[in-house]
């Protein structure tokens, strides 16, 4: 849900604390005891101010919900935030090594591409012939990519 305008994963620190205790729903106490324990940790001012983005108040609403709806004790919801954070963690780095083995594989130059009807591009294999589509498919072959041999040597 966003909030004045602002999407739930915008970290951009505007809000003062009495504005994100009212946009989450809490005391801002609570919030303050919440900082202390590290569960929701806002951005501060140089004068030492607590700043809240829509972030860190979609993350309070997710604490009081574990904590009230499902029970969590705030030692089991630290852990819990702590793993969400660890995968996203993960999933950052399998998306950065995905793009990394999509460049090298790029680089090496044994990639085949065909092009359907629709435009939708197909990523083959050396050799791969491009499924039938319907209609004639426009293959580009890389001319860098070894040829198998016919005779003796002949390509």
């Amino acid at each position: 849900m966003a909030i004045n305008g602002l999407g739930p994963e915008d970290e951009t620190p505007v809000f003062v604390i009495s504005v994100a205790a009212q946009l989450a729903g809490m005391h801002a106490q609570t919030l303050r005891q919440y900082d202390r324990l590290g569960l929701v940790t806002p951005t501060r001012t140089p004068g030492g101010g607590r700043r809240y983005s829509a972030r860190d108040v979609a993350r309070l609403r997710e604490v009081q919900r574990l904590s009230q709806e499902e029970g969590v004790s705030l030692a089991g919801i630290q852990r819990i935030l702590d793993l969400e954070n660890h995968v996203e963690a993960l999933r950052a780095r399998v998306e950065e090594l995905t793009f990394a083995f999509q460049r090298a594989e790029m680089a090496s130059g044994r990639r085949v591409f065909a092009v359907g009807s629709a435009g939708e591009t197909i990523v083959l294999r050396p050799g791969e012939r491009p499924p039938h589509l319907g209609s004639q498919a426009l293959v580009r072959w890389d001319p860098f990519a070894p040829r198998p041999r016919t005779r003796a040597g002949q390509r």
